[in-house]
């Protein structure tokens, strides 16, 4: 016994396929290695969920000696800064001392501006039980894909340390 489908319903079976799956939330993986002066570079594995498609989410971020965990957020131009605010707890209101952003000395940070500018990129903020921070910021490979689409980037380690990653 054979079975046969119209076009019209093999699509309709797999648009709700597609959409159950998507509903369900994604998962990801990534590593990178942890350089710090005069030190040998260590592994560094992170790992992400989100239940938005990989717009926003928890990640963890597991070092030699420390275990990091926080939110990410992909920056849109959609994106409104009451919802990436919990980036900044710790660190200077937009990373204003991190020189990768261009903001320097006396120049004021505009929501707006970064928003725009930075569209497409993932930033996260994780800290470990103890309060130490990291703070991370990836440039997405495929931004329509949000994390699943893969990309690379760094995290900067409060103290000391850089880690350089990939997913």
């Amino acid at each position: 016994m054979t079975f046969r489908t119209s076009g019209l319903a093999w699509l309709g079976t797999v648009s709700a396929t597609l959409f159950l799956l998507g509903a369900c939330g994604t998962t990801g993986m990534g590593g990178g290695e942890l350089s710090r002066k005069g030190k040998a570079d260590e592994p560094v594995l992170f790992s992400w969920k989100s239940t938005d498609g990989g717009i926003s989410g928890a990640m963890v971020a597991t070092l030699p000696n420390a275990t990091y965990q926080g939110r990410f957020f992909q920056i849109t131009q959609q994106t409104r800064e009451q919802v990436v605010s919990p980036l900044w707890n710790g660190w200077a209101v937009g990373w204003s001392d991190w020189p990768y952003w261009g903001w320097g000395p006396g120049e004021s940070y505009e929501w707006t501006q970064f928003s725009t500018r930075y569209t497409g990129k993932v930033l996260a903020n994780l800290q470990t039980g103890s309060g130490q921070r990291m703070r991370c910021r990836f440039h997405l490979a495929r931004p329509l894909l949000g994390m699943s689409g893969g990309g690379e980037g760094e995290c900067q380690l409060q103290g000391s340390g850089v880690v350089h990653a990939r997913f």
